[in-house]
This record gives C-alpha cells, structure tokens and sequence, in this order.
C-alpha cells in the first residue's frame, strides 16, 4: 500500500496528555506521534516514570523519532503556549468531536485514564471540550484509542494527506 505524501510544517498538531498514568497508553500515544509527526506534551506529575519499561516496549524502537516535551504542570503548560488553539476531549465534554473545527498546529488535550480532565478545566473551556460518543454499557474508551481516532479524524479533516 503506498504512504500518502504529507506536509507537516506548519500542520503538526500537538497532543496533550494531563498526568498519564499507564506507561503502555503513554508508549502507544507516542508512537501514535511518531507517526503522524505530532508533538507528544507530557503534564507532571506522571503516573510513572519515563523510563519504565513497560512505556519503551509499547515505544517501540520509535522513541528517537517522537518530538516530547514535558511540562511540570498545567499551568506551566499553558504559558509557555498562550494563544493556541485548544481542544479539550472528556466523557464529560459538551460536544461530539466531529464538531471540532481543528486548526494547523491546534492542541489536542486528554485526561488522565482515570479521572480525565479536571471539572474545573472542562467548566472554564465547556464551549471547546468535545466527547467521543459511546453507545454500550463501557464507561471509557482506552485513552491510546480516544487519541488515535481524534488525531487521524483532525487530519484527514485538515486534509494533510492527499
């Protein structure tokens, strides 16, 4: 199958995990980035540290193509990115994620596996805060997978790939 031909200059989009807490759904967003030439933002504290193993397998040998930068905290997070476009994604959120209009380098935010995002977020950002909608009994989506249908829809939908 022939790999679509990709400009990322100015498209790359950002993903945004506050305190992750499964090294195996870190290591499968990040390879997920790798893909997509995404930038991976980690917010501490983490639920593990950033040499466990079980992050590196679920890596791969990929860890050395993937742009991640760690942030101390939410706040931190924030001002070294004021202005940006941000999308906040929770069970929680107001609307359905295809109704996000997503912008060249916007930031793609997720929750914890636990908990998610904090009320208090989701109440300041309610108009921008989206869900992926849920038809069964599961309370969830596995963290990797909400990530990996967000970004792939958010690019295809910016139409990256021709």
């Amino acid at each position: 199958m022939k790999q679509p031909e990709a400009s990322f200059s100015l498209a790359s989009l950002n993903v945004v995990l506050v305190e992750p807490e499964i090294p195996p759904n870190t290591g499968s967003i990040a390879r997920l980035c790798g893909a997509t030439n995404s930038v991976l933002h980690l917010i501490h504290p983490l639920g593990f540290k950033v040499d466990d193993k079980n992050l590196r397998r679920a890596g791969l040998d990929y860890w050395s193509d993937v742009i991640v930068r760690h942030h101390s905290d939410f706040n931190a997070f924030m001002s070294e990115n004021a202005g940006g476009d941000f999308f906040y994604f929770s069970t929680r959120g107001k609307h359905i994620y295809t109704e996000a209009e997503f912008t060249p380098g916007c930031y793609l935010v997720f929750g914890k596996e636990t908990e998610g995002l904090p009320a208090s977020l989701l109440e300041e950002n309610i108009e921008r805060s989206f869900y992926l909608p849920i038809w069964g009994k599961v309370r969830s989506l596995n963290l990797s997978n909400a990530v990996g249908i967000v970004l792939y829809d958010a690019y295809r939908r910016l139409e990256i790939w021709k």
